[in-house]
């Protein structure tokens, strides 16, 4: 009998990209909330905030299309 543990399409490699990607995410809205600027409207709001969400962005959908080490044995 398989195990459903080999099955996944997801490894660790892939989960531990992906968190970074969530945290990446997180700590570019945390950077946008930070402006003092009226309406965010600053270098921090306008600029460095959102290309750290993209680039968060980017790194999930790096983590989603990393190949897992791990491959079904039959």
């Amino acid at each position: 009998m398989s195990n459903k543990k080999d099955h996944l399409a997801f490894g660790k490699k892939n989960f531990v990209w992906m968190l970074i990607g969530i945290f990446t995410i997180a700590l570019g809205f945390i950077i946008m909330s930070m402006e003092s600027a009226p309406m965010g409207f600053g270098a921090l709001g306008l600029t460095v905030g959102p290309i750290i969400v993209v680039a968060g962005f980017g790194i999930n959908f790096y983590a989603i299309l990393l190949k897992s080490e791990s491959t079904p044995q039959e």
